[in-house]
């Protein structure tokens, strides 16, 4: 893909998160030295405006949903009312049915979680720039989930009598949440695993939206009701 003379507008409150992806956009030809970096709604806004008003002309926008002063849905919708046309991708650890329809509704153009290979998210960067609406493959079966193929239709005797399964935990995500039992803070089990902060992040975000809760204490306590922990 050709360099692009406008610079992108990246919108993330975790300093090693934005150059993660000033590094994948400069690897597809967007050079970093032109990319808008912004870690607050506030400040994407402020500088995504031209000096005049209006939108600044810019080749995309990447942005995550859980900003320091609001919710980056917000943002995605004024951006999109500033300009119908601009290629705008959310990058973002959240995947909860009301963020994806959210961000979707707001104006989104593709949904990709941060857990991906930075080939992952550059292959979705290069689909939005085209023209295209990429979907992460969990938000795409969380869609599916929303329109009528849930896994709670399958045949009753086709279930498994696995809790874990009942709530499609996955064995990284079990492993997670046993380390979360224990006390550990999202960094100690990022130490213990020899994963990312924000990998494990997802994966804790994920296990809260699989089993409808919302905080470390009721997910743990969940996980014991439904002797989901080992």
């Amino acid at each position: 893909m050709p360099a692009t003379p406008l610079p992108p507008l990246l919108v993330d409150d975790d300093p090693a998160m934005l150059a993660r992806l000033g590094s994948v956009l400069a690897s597809i030809g967007i050079a970093s030295h032109g990319q808008l970096h912004a870690n607050s709604i506030a400040q994407g806004q402020a500088l995504a405006t031209a000096v005049g008003g209006g939108l600044k002309p810019l080749a995309m926008a990447l942005v995550d949903l859980g900003l320091p002063d609001g919710c980056g849905i917000d943002l995605i919708a004024w951006l999109r009312e500033q300009s119908e046309g601009l290629p705008i991708l959310v990058v973002s650890a959240w995947s909860t049915e009301e963020m994806i329809l959210g961000a979707l509704r707001a104006g989104a153009n593709g949904y990709v979680l941060k857990e991906r290979d930075d080939l992952e998210i550059a292959l979705s960067v290069r689909n939005v720039l085209k023209g295209g609406a990429p979907i992460d493959p969990f938000i795409a079966r969380r869609i599916l989930d929303l329109v009528g193929r849930s896994t709670d239709e399958r045949p009753v005797a086709a279930r498994s009598s696995d809790p874990a399964q009942h709530y499609a935990l996955s064995e990284r995500e079990r492993q997670i949440l046993d380390h979360v039992a224990a006390g550990m803070s999202n960094r100690e089990i990022a130490e213990c695993l020899h994963l990312s902060r924000w990998t494990i992040d997802t994966h804790i975000r994920h296990i809260y939206d699989k089993l409808a809760v919302s905080s470390r204490t009721q997910a743990v306590r969940r996980a014991r009701e439904h002797g989901l922990l080992r």
